[in-house]
């Protein structure tokens, strides 16, 4: 019985003769409930100074229990303003010193702020000074444990990687393991990063420099809505981009997009020296589920045997902006969907740090939402060994242009050679469908069903389960006009209303087809191989739906433009028309491979 029910059985008797009895046995109840199991009140203070190495001060809140202790300590630093009450409360009731930390030159810490496009930075030891810090914080036990998703993720990595004594378990969630996984050949993603630039980075550079920028005049995210941001990601050439829209970190910025195929984080390389069990929490469609390759390098060559056989991976239907959540954009995932990660996070550290016998010794390595059945499975690694490879080749009578037209999937490679053509203009894209907030989610892509820039495969509705659960991939065999130009595929489950939502996607940039380090122009007109890997999935097509393959050349502010000409496009804005041959059948067969899991 909860504290609440026993107390809830002897209210009543505080209304008789006999209140001064109730009242004894209500406190022997209430001694007799250990503090793990009831809601602790909790003190919380701001701004509190915590010194760095080199003298420079850095602030944060701090939320303990009021009572009993000592407790462990629970670190999150960022850059977005650190947490007030909410989750940083619920984690100190539960029974921890709650540390959350504005990283260095960010809101109320000083210093100047170092971003994590600049090649070396102090966010390591900014880390691994607090977090010794925190650990010699009145009432510890001097066990900490980190946490937080996206940029607080990779602030955990960097501390992680100088093994900082003190630290016994961290839960870094949603971000990738290099930086041109997040941005790619690209050198830029717009829709997103600019958007994060302008209304989420620069105006508390500018403000804490004492500058001025015309976003400031009024709500930057507003304005940015208001016309700024559709502007901005039209301006072309790249490298025209105002300074102000980066405040103190543009000559970084550009400096990186110049070198874009240079990556300034490695953090899998960091792997090696990871010493602490992981919890990562993400999504299919977060744009950051790069994060499962820390899991796996730290898995594989973690610098401790607790940290290799210890690193969890829960993935979920969410995006980067919703974990948690049973509704992704559009699409509603069923109850089961809908996870506390907070929760999740608490049973964790109550684990690594209390020594709480809670079954999470015993929990698989890996967890997956199956979307499409709607349902959870635990699995002993990620990707599923026992996946096997299934081929679905593309066919066509030549005209597979939008869902109406002849574009097939079938088990038989076709014999006879066929071709598919559509035209690529970069001036008028295929547009991203995603939610204002500029983060991707699984989209019903019906509303591009009449572009002809879009060429599509399908198979014919399905007569049984096909699950696929791994990295779908696809081997294209294309021409273009253009020396360089990109390609995009994308896996879609088209059900039985005509609904079409995607699954997994993925993109070669023509030149860098053999990698970022080998970069090779095409001979226009001459068919290249292009092996596309998706990212990670996990979909059961059910029995009348088709999957689909959709092939195109772009995806429109989620990736930028590609121009078609083979000059820097950072510096140069002219952009030309390419026209997109892909071949099948014959000696060019291309092909989607999916990896699929048996009954």
């Amino acid at each position: 019985m909860k504290f609440r029910d026993r107390a809830a059985l002897f209210s009543y008797r505080l209304q008789s003769r006999h209140a001064v009895s109730a009242w004894l046995i209500l406190v022997f109840i209430f001694l007799s409930v250990p503090l793990a199991a009831r809601e602790l009140p909790v003190l919380c203070e701001k701004d509190v100074p915590v010194p760095m190495r080199d003298g420079t001060i850095l602030r944060a809140n701090i939320c303990r229990p009021a009572e009993g202790g000592p407790y462990p300590v629970l670190v999150h630093r960022t850059p977005y303003g650190k947490m007030q009450g909410g989750k940083l409360e619920r984690y100190a009731r539960a029974g921890y010193i709650v540390v959350t930390q504005d990283a260095r030159g960010r809101h109320a810490s000083d210093g100047q702020f170092e971003s994590f496009v600049r090649f070396e930075t102090r966010d390591a030891v900014d880390g691994y000074d607090t977090v010794e810090w925190a650990a010699k914080l009145p009432g510890s036990t001097g066990k900490v444990g980190t946490f937080g998703a996206s940029y607080d993720s990779f602030l955990q990595w960097r501390l992680a990687s100088l093994r900082p004594p003190s630290l016994v378990a961290m839960s870094a969630s949603s971000v990738p393991a290099r930086y041109t996984d997040l941005e790619g050949p690209w050198k830029l993603r717009p829709g997103r990063r600019l958007a994060w630039w302008y209304y989420t980075i620069s105006p508390n550079l500018h403000r804490k420099a004492g500058t001025d920028a015309p976003h400031l005049s009024g709500d930057p995210k507003t304005s940015w809505k208001n016309g700024e941001g559709e502007r901005l990601l039209n301006l072309f050439p790249r490298m025209d981009l105002p300074d102000w829209l980066f405040g103190s970190e543009a000559d970084a910025v550009k400096f990186w997009m110049k070198n874009a195929q240079l990556d300034p984080w490695q953090l899998d390389k960091g792997c090696r020296d990871i010493a602490v069990p992981n919890l990562d929490i993400i999504g299919w469609y977060d744009h950051c589920n790069g994060s499962i390759d820390m899991h796996q390098a730290t898995r594989k060559h973690g610098f401790t045997k607790v940290a290799r056989e210890n690193q969890r991976l829960i993935i979920g239907p969410w995006s980067h902006s919703g974990r948690g959540a049973r509704k992704v954009g559009k699409f509603d995932f069923g109850p089961d969907a809908a996870l506390d990660t907070a929760q999740e996070e608490i049973r964790w550290f109550d684990y690594w740090l209390k020594g709480e016998d809670n079954g999470v010794a015993d929990e698989s390595p890996v967890r997956i939402f199956i979307m499409g059945a709607n349902r959870w499975r635990n699995e002993p690694e990620w990707p599923p060994r026992r996946a096997e490879s299934q081929t679905l080749y593309l066919s066509s009578g030549g005209h597979a242009n939008t869902p109406s037209g002849d574009g097939a999937l079938g088990n038989t490679r076709p014999k006879r050679a066929g071709l598919d053509r559509f035209v690529y203009d970069p001036r008028d894209p295929v547009p991203t469908l995603w939610t204002e907030a500029m983060f991707t989610v699984p989209a019903d892509q019906r509303p591009h069903a009449k572009r002809q820039d879009i060429l599509v495969y399908q198979t014919e509705p399905l007569a049984e389960v096909v699950e696929v659960t791994g990295y779908p991939e696809v081997v294209l065999h294309a021409a273009s006009s253009a020396p360089d130009t990109d390609f995009f595929a994308r896996l879609i489950d088209v059900a039985p209303d005509g609904s079409s939502r995607d699954v997994a996607s993925g993109m070669v940039r023509a030149r860098y087809r053999k990698g970022l380090d080998k970069s090779r122009l095409l001979e226009p007109g001459t068919a290249a191989k292009f092996v596309i890997r998706m990212g990670p999935t996990a979909n059961e097509f059910q029995p009348g739906h088709r999957i689909r393959l959709d092939i195109t050349s772009s995806d429109f502010p989620n990736y930028d433009v590609n121009h078609n000409t083979a000059a820097d496009q950072n510096v140069d804005a002219t952009r030309v028309t390419a026209l997109q041959t892909i071949h099948h059948g014959g000696w060019l067969s291309s092909r989607l491979i999916l990896p699929v899991i048996g009954k």
